[in-house]
């Protein structure tokens, strides 16, 4: 009897050992064919293909010939973050003789002036930017021997962030310059409570979302002395959480979904408040199960009053440096290109 239940015990053994593998097997052959599916090729055949996947996207192949070999450094914009973190790993992945290393300046914060003046002085092969190349810069870089030329590959809004307790229906431009120049401090001059307005602000050599502002915004006028200034956007939106009254401008992507401030309308006179997101608001309570979405159409027609393009900047010299701006320029504008410049956030500029 014993010997029979010995047999039995190694024949069930036997019989599982060969399920395990079988099914082990066919797991495998399976998962091979989903990483292996048959998509049909230019000329309608069916072939096999490996496609590399980035968030819902699925791309097959580098698809940008005139990117050169070699390793390249690039930096500049902060606002430029998410794309990187989106766009130029599937460009790596897609095209891995065309080597990124994202380059900090070595005794100054990142920022778009900085990443244009570390161009200037080749430090870098190309710079992000999200403003326009300055006169002045075109001079420093002739003075070395060559030009900038700025390619547009993106389109952001500048929002506006308050308190998520402030009741206040949104401002016009010209609210805002009066705020941020000190000319107004209560928020009962604009329609709001009896309640003292505390802005916030980077520093105007902190990056091109501040110059922009100053330029475009304030008419080149000095911030106001009851202006506060902070480091990091991260920090700023910390610091409305907890300040009645505060406000504070950023990139629109680095504001609109956010949970634990306010958006605001804006406007260019107060019978046309735009928002910065899509409506209907969705207010901090229900978040983070839904977050608010940018106003892309209102960004891309200009209808919303504080927009402005993204800017891969070039070197202009005949050499290596000059190809590979223009060709990662080119990339970002094509479509697969375009699909991650939006999935980062932003507004596709084609």
């Amino acid at each position: 009897m014993s010997q029979k239940n010995e047999t039995l015990s190694l024949f069930l053994a036997a019989v599982i050992t060969i399920g395990l593998i079988f099914g082990g097997l066919w797991f495998l052959m399976e998962r091979w064919a989903q990483l292996n599916r048959i998509v049909p090729n230019q000329s309608g055949n069916s072939k096999p293909t490996n496609p590399l996947a980035f968030g819902n996207l699925l791309f097959n192949k580098c698809n940008e010939p005139k990117l050169p070999t070699g390793t390249f450094n690039y930096g500049g914009s902060t606002t430029w973050a998410t794309i990187r973190k989106e766009a130029d790993p599937a460009l790596q992945s897609l095209c891995p003789q065309f080597i990124l290393r994202y380059t900090q300046p070595a005794f100054d914060k990142p920022g778009s002036g900085t990443g244009i003046r570390m161009l200037i002085e080749n430090q870098l092969a190309f710079a992000q930017s999200s403003r326009s190349i300055k006169a002045e810069e075109n001079v420093q870089a002739q003075k070395k021997g060559f030009s900038l030329k700025e390619i547009p590959v993106g389109i952001d809004g500048i929002a506006i962030a308050v308190n998520p307790n402030l009741n206040i229906p949104g401002l016009t431009v010209a609210q805002l310059k009066d705020i941020y120049t000190g000319k107004i401090t209560k928020w009962q001059e604009v329609g709001g409570p009896n309640l003292p307005i505390t802005p916030f602000s980077r520093k105007k050599e902190s990056g091109g979302t501040v110059e922009f502002f100053v330029e475009n915004v304030l008419g080149k006028v000095n911030f106001g002395n009851n202006v506060r200034y902070i480091d990091t956007t991260t920090e700023a939106l910390r610091k409305l959480a907890s300040t009645p009254g505060s406000i504070y401008y950023a990139s629109a992507p680095e504001v609109v979904p956010q949970c634990v401030i306010k958006p605001l309308p804006l406007g260019r006179t107060s019978r046309q408040l735009v928002a910065p997101y899509r409506e209907p608001y969705i207010p901090p309570s229900l978040c983070p199960t839904q977050r608010n979405q940018l106003n892309t159409q209102a960004f891309r027609s200009g209808e919303y009053p504080i927009t402005r393009n993204l800017f891969v900047i070039v070197k202009q010299n005949g050499q290596t440096d000059q190809q590979a701006g223009q060709a990662y320029a080119d990339w970002l504008l094509s479509s697969q290109g375009q699909e991650l410049v939006e999935q980062a956030g932003f507004v596709r500029i084609k």
